[in-house]
């Protein structure tokens, strides 16, 4: 189709859930050779609309056309063979397959339809690596890859399809800034091959940079469609939320001179070396570097998930041995991982038993479990985090992305720590979320008690830290207040230092 023309419309859909209208008489229209960005608090119905015009949910009512035919898909291969492909936000991959076998997955090429010709398949994967700049041995399990290197293989999966519509429902939540600038690239060239992208995302810097048109979704109704050099941040902010937020980035904390956690010589060879840090009472320890820089490992290292070569943890002064989460959890630390849905919740038990699970040894009488004080508990999470739900029984899965990081943040409060340790806590989840997460930061810091966080995002980096630990090749190479950096050095540190 030429640039300009309608690839995709959809008019009046409308799906429920179970006591959730998640869309209410969506519109919504995608042209060839555009970037279209859907936007809207958690929530807001845009990962339902995807799911619906791919076939993984069907639709209650309304009409869809794809290249000005009548489409009704029943089920993702439907969508897929007539000409649309969609990345995911939660990564599927097959953990026991190779990267080869998992971008061809049910395309294999074969001898005789019988076997299949490996040959040909990892080749054809190298090609597809190489066109976006990737760099992976085809022939590497699954299993073994980074969660960034797995979202890179669901590009190039989604890429190999050729297909004219692609679906990305947050594509860069688990990658790093160069990986961002090489899928920008892949995005500029498939513009310029008349293809339409739907590009789901709450960074804002990316809408503004990569997208051509956006449409806003609050409440499940769509409340505006609007072309990305008309519209201000500010503007779509407030069409987001139905008002203003103010200032993004809460931070009122005020770090004292006592050091409350000292690391040292920190080394799992390989994965970091050789990191010492510290951090004191009422401050928040920012952590960046590129993807690949040993950030996640450090904090595993710490945390007991992983066994270091060497290293030595100080609280308060006194020397502590940590050697399983445990001994972490026991000795005040609590770890927010990367991937909530991967390693921080169980996506099929209810918010009650997720947000309890890490403390139920505060809510044991005699030997069993008092279930009264568990839930009263959990409310109190509940309500202290605003976590949207219809009740503590309703499964974690079920809710929406900021509200599974709100749950996870719950769960560790109620171990009492005085040292989080939160990796990506704002990933995925809308403004108005991570304003709410920004204020507990603030305030749990200004508490006396410490938080160290890597984040991917250099504005959050900025905006939140008070000190800024830069980490590259698995190694600290600086050190810097708040400030004394700005994006470009700080970036320029984190690729070029030595």
């Amino acid at each position: 189709m030429k640039v300009g023309e309608t690839l995709v419309k959809v008019e009046g859909i409308r799906k429920s859930f179970p006591g959730v209208q998640a869309l209410d008489n969506v519109n919504f229209e995608l042209k060839a050779g555009t970037v279209h960005a859907l936007m809207g608090e958690n929530g807001a119905g845009k990962s339902t609309l995807v799911k619906v015009m791919m076939g993984i949910y069907g639709r209650d009512s309304g009409m869809m056309w794809l290249k000005n035919k009548e489409v009704d898909f029943k089920t993702p291969k439907e969508a897929l063979d007539a000409g649309m492909s969609f990345i995911p936000q939660e990564l599927c991959p097959v953990p026991d397959m190779t990267v080869a076998e998992n971008i061809w997955l049910g395309r294999e090429s074969s001898f005789l339809n019988i076997f299949v010709d490996y040959k040909t398949l990892n080749s054809k994967t190298e090609e597809v690596l190489e066109r976006i700049g990737v760099q992976l041995d085809p022939g590497r399990l699954m299993k073994t890859l980074s969660t960034a290197e797995v979202q890179l293989v669901e590009i190039a999966k989604a890429i190999s399809l050729d297909n004219d519509v692609l679906i990305m429902d947050e594509p860069t939540s688990a990658i790093g800034e160069k990986e961002v600038e090489k899928l920008f690239d892949i995005i500029r060239m498939l513009k310029a091959e008349g293809k339409g992208i739907v590009y789901v995302s709450h960074r804002m810097e990316e809408i503004f940079t990569i997208t051509d048109e956006i449409t806003v979704f609050r409440d499940g109704k769509m409340v505006g469609s609007v072309v990305t050099k008309d519209i201000t941040r500010g503007e779509l902010i407030s069409l987001m939320i139905g008002g203003t937020l103010g200032e993004e980035y809460y931070k009122e904390n005020t770090p004292t001179d006592e050091v409350l956690l000292e690391v040292e010589d920190i080394t799992i060879k390989g994965k970091c070396e050789n990191i010492s840090l510290n951090v004191r009472k009422g401050e928040i320890l920012g952590i960046f570097g590129l993807v690949g820089a040993g950030r996640s490992e450090f904090f595993e290292a710490l945390f007991g998930v992983r066994k270091k070569e060497r290293g030595s943890v100080r609280i308060t002064g006194k020397e502590v041995r940590i050697k399983s989460p445990s001994d972490a959890i026991r000795n005040g630390l609590a770890l927010v991982t990367e991937d909530r849905k991967e390693s921080g919740l169980v996506l099929t038990s209810s918010v009650k038993d997720n947000t309890s699970i890490a403390s139920l040894k505060q809510d044991v009488v005699a030997g069993l479990i008092n279930r009264s004080k568990e839930l009263e508990r959990t409310n109190e999470m509940i309500n202290k985090f605003r976590v949207k739900t219809p009740s503590y029984r309703q499964l974690v899965g079920n809710l929406s992305g900021g509200n599974q990081q709100k749950v996870v943040l719950g769960r560790w409060v109620l171990t009492n720590p005085r040292i989080l340790l939160l990796d990506e806590p704002t990933r995925g989840i809308d403004v108005g979320a991570k304003k709410e997460i920004y204020k507990f930061m603030s305030d749990f810091a200004d508490a006396g008690n410490a938080i160290i966080m890597i984040s991917s995002e250099i504005p959050e980096v900025l905006g939140m830290s008070d000190r800024i630990v830069i980490l590259k090749d698995h190694k600290k190479v600086a050190e810097k207040t708040r400030s004394e950096i700005d994006q470009e050095t700080l970036m320029h540190m984190a690729s070029y230092s030595k």
